[in-house]
């Protein structure tokens, strides 16, 4: 079977790879979509950050060289002898998060050393993928594979959204209009935000930004964000979502924030950024974090999307092959800011 295969930073490579094999309780999948992450983006230009280079991670015992990919939906081919929930034929959606179990609180379990399929395991660019029971998700069967694709980083925004405690008619900014942004402006809507403030530098983004529901999208390039919302709300927004990941975004996240709002950050940083916590000592600010999602928020955010709710498809920007993933995937995302969520098709069933 074809696989993308990462060997290091900028070495992804589409290649054969052996059919893997079902143990009693794992599921095989027939990949449909898999979509690139920011995290894929991340490995790609600067990794290894969460693949397991130097030794076998801890918790899959994998090591790279390894098959990215953990945005993926697909229809199961085969099932192990001890697997009952699934059957040749489902339509379904894999939750990537790996944990330890150790902790009978999964929110909590997840900071005791986590992982992801496609990050520290074998993942979804490939034809087909093997994971393990607990991690599969049964999709209604009018629910298209391709949006399914969009579930896993749907789910990162609405576990965003839950974390700052947003409520019905509260104001909301968000540093950054990228795929995560995006998302999060998409589910600050659905859950009631009165008004959403997006910022980025690029003015394509910031357009798309407007059509997935933001009241107002400036080019932080062009214009002060602090000054900007001060002109409207002078005490600031009630929350504030940080998915650029840099310093100067981090520090103006806190800035627009009302006494005891909350900043959430979302985003993953690749350098340290420097910062005073008096600024929300002085202000009352909060700030929170968040990583990935609860076992329940993700399969709340299947139903969310299935009935509706939430609509994550407006943040698709282009469908590529597998053998042009790096030129046509990573290459394009880190070069084109016009490229939110690109979408690679394996089998391409709908």
């Amino acid at each position: 079977m074809k696989a993308a295969v990462w060997y290091g930073a900028k070495d992804i490579r589409v290649e054969d790879r052996d059919v893997p094999t079902v143990s009693s309780n794992q599921v095989k999948i027939k990949v449909a979509w898999t979509g690139i992450c920011g995290s894929d983006l991340h490995e790609y230009s600067v990794g290894p950050i969460t693949i397991p280079a130097n030794g076998p991670d801890p918790l899959t015992g994998k090591q790279a060289p390894l098959t990215m990919g953990h945005e993926f939906s697909g229809v199961v081919e085969e099932v192990g002898s001890e697997v009952s929930g699934f059957k040749p034929g489902d339509k379904v959606v894999v939750n990537p998060l790996i944990i330890s179990g150790n902790h009978k609180d999964p929110l909590i379990d997840m900071y005791k050393g986590f992982g992801f399929v496609g990050l520290n395991s074998d993942g979804g660019f490939a034809d087909l993928v093997v994971v393990d029971e607990k991690n599969v998700i049964k999709l209604p069967e009018d629910l298209s594979l391709e949006y399914a694709a969009l579930i896993e980083p749907t789910a990162v925004a609405v576990q965003g959204i839950k974390e700052s405690g947003l409520k019905f008619g509260e104001t909301v900014a968000v540093f950054g209009a990228g795929p995560i942004g995006l998302l999060t402006i998409i589910a600050a809507k659905a859950a009631g935000a009165k008004e959403i403030f997006a910022f980025d530098l690029s003015e394509t983004r910031l357009q798309k930004a407007k059509e997935v529901g933001a009241t107002h999208a400036v080019n932080s390039g062009q214009q002060n964000p602090v000054e900007y919302i001060r002109s409207i709300y002078p005490d600031g927004v009630d929350r504030t979502f940080e998915v650029a990941g840099v310093a100067p975004t981090f520090n103006q996240a806190i800035a627009v924030t009302r006494a005891r709002g909350v900043v959430t950050v979302v985003s993953i940083f690749e350098k340290p950024v420097e910062f005073s916590p008096m600024q929300l000592t002085v202000t009352g600010v909060h700030l929170v974090s968040t990583l990935a999602y609860e076992p329940d928020v993700f399969e709340t955010t299947v139903k969310l999307i299935a009935s509706g709710q939430i609509d994550p498809s407006p943040v698709i920007t282009d469908h590529i092959e597998l053998e042009d993933i790096v030129n046509k995937g990573f290459e394009a995302l880190m070069k084109d800011k016009s490229q939110a969520k690109i979408l690679v098709k394996l089998s391409g069933e709908k």
